[in-house]
């Protein structure tokens, strides 16, 4: 999925060394985790944050 977050995946790598990177508001701590069904909040959707402004909700079809 391209969400915008971040412009290249060693950009995305330094965000989540950082601990900037978050899936529903919960810090990923490891760069190879993998999302999946589980992460799918209440509302059908899934929400990526980079740092404090950037938010990205996915609704997985």
């Amino acid at each position: 999925m391209k969400a915008g977050l971040a412009n290249s995946n060693g950009e995305a790598r330094r965000l989540i060394r950082g601990g900037g990177g978050r899936v529903n508001d919960v810090v990923i701590s490891d760069e190879s985790q993998t999302i999946s069904t589980a992460d799918i909040n209440a509302d059908g959707a899934i929400k990526f944050s980079a740092g404090k402004k950037r938010h990205v909700l996915a609704k997985p079809v």
